[in-house]
């Protein structure tokens, strides 16, 4: 397949740091800084959404990989192994994340949002507003997902 080059649109701050700290991301206030490219109107009419999806990339993991062989989520022995797309894991192909997250303010090139799972430094790709007509219904997923992730959003 013909590869393809994704240029950051702006950069994540917030206090968390480490990439092995997984959990508790209910709280976090991330600032994305939109790059001056884009100009101060960039993010207008983004603060009438009370959510945003935010696309970025998960820098800080290696590039390695080979994805053909399911493993536990999480590294979780106890729970059954999937393959690489039915997990949201930050070693990826193309390493890219994605979260919704609330919108906590908007001003000139600089968006607030809360419960954003990416670390400081973080380069960001895409900024889209959280459309209801473009989520699903009824999503449904597995009880052991439902169990794991209890304490991810969690404050």
């Amino acid at each position: 397949m013909q590869a393809f080059e994704i240029t950051p649109i702006g950069t994540i701050t917030n206090t968390r740091t480490d990439i092995q700290h997984t959990d508790n991301w209910g709280a976090v206030r991330s600032t994305i800084t939109i790059d001056e490219r884009f100009g101060d109107a960039c993010l207008q009419g983004l603060d009438a959404f009370s959510h945003a999806e935010i696309l970025f990339l998960f820098d800080r993991f290696p590039a390695d990989g080979d994805f053909r062989t399911p493993r536990p989520y999480r590294g979780d022995p106890t729970l059954p192994p999937v393959g690489i797309f039915a997990g949201r894991a930050p070693h990826r192909p193309n390493h890219i994340g994605v979260t919704c997250c609330r919108i906590a303010s908007v001003h000139g090139r600089e968006l607030t949002v809360i419960g954003l799972d990416a670390v400081d430094g973080t380069p960001v790709i895409d900024v889209k507003p959280t459309i209801a007509e473009f989520l699903p219904a009824d999503p449904t997923q597995p009880e052991w997902v439902t169990a794991m992730m209890s304490n991810y959003f969690k404050p």
